[in-house]
C-alpha cells in the first residue's frame, strides 16, 4: 500500500503555535514518530507538509531588510522552507526508521492565466503600518488597507494543475526511501509559451496540492493530519459532533451547508473528496496522534468515493 500523509502547520510548531528553531525541530521529531508507525506496516509513504509559519518569518526578515536590500521572492520562499523543513524531517526520520529518508525539492505548475494573478485575494504574513507597507509596495507586492490593524500582503493562490517531480518521488519509493516532497504546496512555477519553466509569487493551497501528488504516485491513502480527531459537523456549537465515515457526495453537501470554514477545514474536506474522486481508494482526516490508526480505517473521519459498506455514508457520533 502506498500512503501520503499530509502534515498540518501544527506539525511543524510548538502547542503554543511558536516556530522558534527549537520548537519545529521538537514537534517534527513528535510528527516522526507517527510517521514511522505507518511505515512500519510496510507501506510505501511520501510525506508532504505545510510551511506557514516558516514562510512568515522570511516574510519579516524580507520587511525589515526591505530598505537595504531587495526582497526574496515567494517561490524562492518556498523552496528554501522546503529545504529547511526537509532537513530537519530527514534527521527525525533517520532516528525512527530502518533505512534512511529522501527529501526532494518540488515543484508545482500552475495556469499563467489563472484569475488568481489578476486578482490576488490570499492575505499572507503580518500586518504593517502604512508607511512600512508602501516600501513593499515599492517592490512590486501588492498590500492592502485593512483598517485598524494595519496594511497586509494578498498574493494569488492558483490551483495546483501538475506535480511535476512526481516521477522522481516513484523512483525514491521504489528504491526503499520514505520520502519528504511537495512541502508547503510546492513550489509555484508556470511554463512560457517556449517551454521554459519559472517560478511566480504565488501561494498553493497545500491540502489540494496534496491531493493532486496523492494521484500522480497513485497513493492508495491520503492522510491528513490536523489538531483535530475528526471532521466535525455544526462545529463551534452545542450540537458539534463527528464525522467518523462519508462518502465524497455527501461530504461536499455538507460542505455546501456551511459546515467547514474556508480557511481551515474546507481546504482539508475538498481535497479529501478531490482525492477519492480521482481513483484513490480512501481519505482520512485526523489528528497526528492517531495517524496509523487512521490509515487502517480506525480513526478520524474516513471518506470514501462511494458509500461507505459497513456505517453508511453519515456515520456521525453524538
Amino acid at each position: 500500500m502506498r500512503i501520503l500523509v499530509a502534515l498540518g502547520g501544527n506539525a511543524m510548531t510548538s502547542a503554543d503555535g511558536l516556530a522558534r528553531p527549537e520548537d519545529q525541530i521538537a514537534a517534527v521529531r513528535r510528527a516522526a514518530q507517527r510517521i514511522a508507525e505507518v511505515a512500519a506496516t510496510g507501506a510505501e509513504v511520501v510525506v508532504t507538509h505545510g510551511n506557514g509559519p516558516q514562510v512568515g518569518n522570511l516574510l519579516v526578515k524580507n520587511e525589515m531588510a526591505a530598505a537595504v536590500v531587495p526582497p526574496v521572492p515567494l517561490d524562492w520562499c518556498g523552496a528554501q522552507t522546503q529545504g529547511t523543513i526537509g532537513f530537519i524531517l530527514l534527521n527525525a526520520l533517520a532516528e525512527y526508521l530502518p533505512n534512511p529518508p529522501a527529501a526532494l525539492v518540488s515543484r508545482t505548475l500552475v495556469d499563467p492565466d489563472d484569475p488568481g494573478f489578476a486578482n490576488p485575494t490570499k492575505p499572507i504574513g503580518r500586518y504593517l503600518p502604512e508607511d512600512e507597507a508602501r516600501v513593499m509596495i515599492g517592490h512590486g507586492q501588492v498590500w492592502q488597507d485593512r483598517g485598524e490593524r494595519g496594511w497586509r500582503r494578498v498574493v494569488a493562490s492558483p490551483e495546483p494543475v501538475e506535480m511535476l517531480d512526481a516521477p522522481a518521488v516513484t523512483a525514491l519509493l521504489a528504491a526503499g526511501f520514505v520520502v519528504v516532497a511537495g512541502g508547503g504546496g510546492g513550489i509555484p512555477v508556470v511554463r512560457d509559451a517556449d517551454g521554459t519553466l519559472r517560478g511566480v509569487e504565488a501561494v498553493i493551497d497545500k491540502d489540494l496540492n496534496a491531493a493532486l501528488l496523492g494521484r500522480a504516485i497513485g497513493a492508495d491513502v491520503l492522510a491528513i493530519a490536523s489538531d483535530v480527531e475528526a471532521v466535525m459537523l455544526d462545529w463551534g456549537t452545542p450540537q458539534a459532533r463527528p464525522l467518523h465515515a462519508v462518502d465524497a457526495a455527501q461530504l461536499r453537501r455538507y460542505a455546501a451547508d456551511g459546515h467547514f470554514a474556508d480557511g481551515s477545514m474546507g481546504p482539508k474536506v475538498e481535497a479529501a473528496c478531490r482525492f477519492v474522486e480521482r481513483g484513490g481508494e480512501r481519505a482520512v482526516i485526523c489528528s497526528l496522534d492517531r495517524i496509523a490508526a487512521a490509515v487502517a480505517g480506525r480513526a478520524g473521519t474516513v471518506v470514501t468515493a462511494n458509500q461507505p459498506a459497513a456505517t453508511g455514508a453519515d456515520d456521525t457520533t453524538e
